[in-house]
């Protein structure tokens, strides 16, 4: 059992911004998006809204332009360096540089049929219980860089969604309309020592439009 000891840590998950991507491909972790105009400002919005919370001591980004670029008016308005953690990143997935929103067919082209074999590993991408792994073991390292404060993460949908999955105990296979992990919002996960105690949820930059395109 993780200990308690009265000292309260919070570690933010922050999600990037949105993404420009005029072609709507799912981008995953493929070199070259940046953040959008209106992403730029949604980094900006998050900045403030984490500016007037607990203090921040601790800032660590994905390794992902489009992380970095949210991360970057965090480090200019709280005076602190962006360190980089490469267990923040995107997760894996089989369907990078394609468009699989809906009407797109992708999905329905049989030599895609073998890749959606097992959606709850899933079959498609790094499976989820690597995700949980990674990911806990970055939000812990962040929670021990900034005890007794604050710190934030900049990460990515789907690896922010499984670790709360993980930290809740629910099961890992999700139908992905249904993450809470808008654009630029921050799920916030509260310590106890090394217990957690609470995960809220903020969406500091509004709301994502329903249009957006799950897991970017």
């Amino acid at each position: 059992m993780a200990a308690a000891t009265g000292e309260t840590t919070v570690v933010h998950l922050l999600r990037h911004g949105e993404v420009h991507n005029p072609e709507k491909v799912l981008y995953g972790r493929l070199p070259g998006y940046r953040l959008s105009e209106t992403g730029e400002a949604m980094a900006v919005a998050a900045a403030d809204w984490l500016s007037a919370r607990p203090p921040v001591t601790h800032l660590v980004s994905s390794p992902l332009e489009r992380a970095r670029r949210t991360a970057a008016p965090i480090a200019t308005k709280l005076d602190l360096p962006v360190e980089v953690d490469e267990r923040l990143l995107e997760a894996g997935n089989a369907f990078e540089g394609l468009r699989v929103g809906v009407g797109d067919r992708v999905l329905r082209s049989p030599q895609h049929w073998w890749k959606l074999r097992n959606p709850v590993r899933p079959s498609w991408g790094e499976p989820y219980v690597e995700i949980a792994t990674r990911m806990l073991a970055a939000v812990e390292a962040a929670r021990d860089a900034a005890r007794g404060a604050a710190a934030v993460c900049v990460s990515h949908q789907l690896p922010i969604w499984t670790l709360r999955l993980h930290l809740e105990g629910r099961r890992y296979a999700h139908d992905p309309r249904r993450r809470q992990c808008g654009l630029a919002s921050v799920t916030s996960v509260t310590y106890d020592g090394d217990r957690v105690t609470g995960i809220t949820y903020a969406e500091p930059a509004g709301a994502t439009p329903p249009d957006q395109v799950p897991g970017a």
